[in-house]
């Protein structure tokens, strides 16, 4: 009986000094602008969902997305994407802070569980510092013609009276114009402090997930099986996860940047006082959709790249 040889030894992450960075940076760029394009709709019902009294006007996902395209058209699931897109340059800070941390720990000796915890928090606190003044402005025109005749004093969809019935771009610098004149620069960092809480673990667990399922699904699954469909898979999980657990953290940020609340605790406590329990499924649902969508895309993307822009001594140890 012949015995088969084992399969040949291949790179499970490929590194940051392992790839041609001319390569990897455009290409990431527009990989991570096909995405968002894409799943904008989502974070888009995601937001309307979360700054929302209640139901009082949508009762979830698809009632959100058939009542904002019956009103609005396609146009309306669009609403402030070209600021929000922004995003894609903060994206190659992101993601060459987490390649350098992750390449400054494995010198270090980190194991990739380690790396993954620590570069993904500092990724998102170097991306959320430049992202930020360009999130709240995007996230007022997410919810600008929105409804709600139940809604509290406290609950303010429309906060700085931005006129509705002019072009996308006037709406932008309108929506700019009036943070500046109302709290100075520092409107344009309004809840930046509750934006590190929700997105550094966020960030710092979907990267430690994505590790711990890729090492769990490459130890159960045969070793025919595609290992980037498997990082996809891995991706997909981590997302939905780390969803679950910083959920109402997400909320908190989105209505201190809406609304123009003066606190987290303040936030913490309106949110509490309307949803109670329901505070920590509100708008899940629709967050939970667009993370495991947006993280299994991302993933395909950026590692179909990376095996793109290896170098050439290493190409013979990366597996499809």
């Amino acid at each position: 009986m012949d015995v088969q040889p084992p399969p040949p030894p291949f790179v499970k992450t490929i590194e940051w000094d392992m790839m041609n960075k001319s390569k990897f940076i455009p290409l990431s760029m527009l990989s991570s602008f096909c995405v968002r394009c894409c799943f904008y709709p989502l974070t888009l019902i995601k937001t309307q969902l979360q700054v929302q009294f209640k139901n009082d006007v949508y009762n979830g996902l698809f009632d959100a997305a058939c009542k904002i395209y019956k009103t609005e058209g396609a146009r309306g699931l669009y609403k402030g994407f070209w600021i929000s897109s922004v995003q894609i340059a903060s994206g190659v800070f992101y993601i060459s802070t987490y390649e350098g941390v992750r390449h400054l720990m494995t010198q270090y000796g980190s194991g990739d569980r380690a790396k993954a915890l620590v570069a993904g928090g500092c990724a998102s606190m170097v991306g959320q510092t430049l992202i930020v003044p360009f999130d709240v402005i995007s996230q007022h025109a997410m919810v600008l013609g929105m409804g709600g005749a139940k809604a509290s004093k406290s609950l303010q969809i429309n906060p700085l009276q931005i006129k509705t019935n002019q072009s996308r771009m006037r709406i932008a610098i309108d929506i700019a114009t009036a943070i500046l004149q109302k709290d100075g620069i520092k409107g344009y960092y309004r809840g930046y402090t509750a934006s590190l809480i929700a997105y550094v673990p966020n960030s710092a667990l979907w990267w430690t997930f994505y590790h711990l399922y890729q090492d769990n699904l490459l130890s159960v699954l045969p070793s025919n099986v595609s290992h980037l469909f498997i990082q996809c898979v891995a991706g997909g999980l981590g997302g939905f996860t780390s969803t679950i657990i910083t959920n109402p953290l997400d909320i908190v940020r989105a209505r201190l940047q809406v609304q123009r609340l003066d606190s987290i605790r303040l936030a913490f406590h309106l949110l509490w006082k309307e949803e109670h329990m329901h505070m920590f499924f509100k708008g899940l649902s629709a967050r939970l959709i667009q993370s495991a969508a947006f993280s299994f895309s991302i993933i395909l993307g950026y590692e179909t790249i990376k095996r793109i822009s290896v170098n050439e001594q290493y190409k013979h140890l990366v597996k499809w």
